[in-house]
């Protein structure tokens, strides 16, 4: 599946929540831990921005792994990733997997996450522990479709709605948490 993704922070979050409250549907809200890890052997984190991730998810008392590779514009902006993605039942044997194969723990995304279904897209509202509340406008498909004509789909129905300035960030959760220093914002 590709996945074609804006997050960004904004000025005013309540003309978005507002519209999903009224026309989205609900999907609630779930307390997620991702722990993100790198092999030994090829450290994700050596090119910058990072391309690929490894995660291990804990939600709502169920578990997954996901493995992410971000394809990047001309200008090096994220666009999309192929993500590939599966329950597991025991997430501690995946986390034994991982360290009997050497696999380094990165750092721990620790959010709460409230979703809703909004036409084609999933909306999320994250609260992230250590780095603020994000909104996430993604599109699963397997189609051929024009990505930046979908990103720029998603920012106008966010500058639509009149929320105020909007941030995007190209790099995720764990890559600022892990290099805050790095980041470079793009306003939209």
């Amino acid at each position: 599946m590709k996945e074609i993704e804006i997050q960004v922070q904004v000025d005013n979050v309540q003309p978005l929540l507002d519209v999903l409250g009224a026309k989205g549907k609900s999907n609630g809200e779930k307390h997620q831990i991702d722990v993100y890890f790198t092999p030994a052997h090829r450290d994700f984190t050596a090119f910058r921005p990072t391309n690929e991730w490894l995660r291990l998810r804990e939600s709502g008392g169920k578990a997954s792994v996901n493995y992410k590779v971000w394809h990047k514009d001309e200008d090096g902006k994220s666009t999309y990733a192929d993500e590939y993605e599966t329950p597991i039942e025991d997430i501690d044997a995946m986390r034994k997997i991982f360290e009997v194969l050497n696999f380094k723990t990165l750092t721990v995304v620790d959010k709460i996450r409230r979703t809703w279904k909004y036409g084609d897209y999933e909306v999320a509202v994250d609260s992230v522990k250590g780095l603020g509340e994000f909104i996430e406008i993604e599109l699963l498909t397997d189609e051929d479709v024009d990505v930046k004509k979908v990103i720029a789909e998603m920012v106008g129905f966010l500058k639509g709605l009149g929320c105020g300035k909007i941030v995007r960030n190209h790099v995720g959760y764990p890559f600022m948490l892990l290099f805050k220093d790095e980041i470079k914002f793009e306003i939209l």
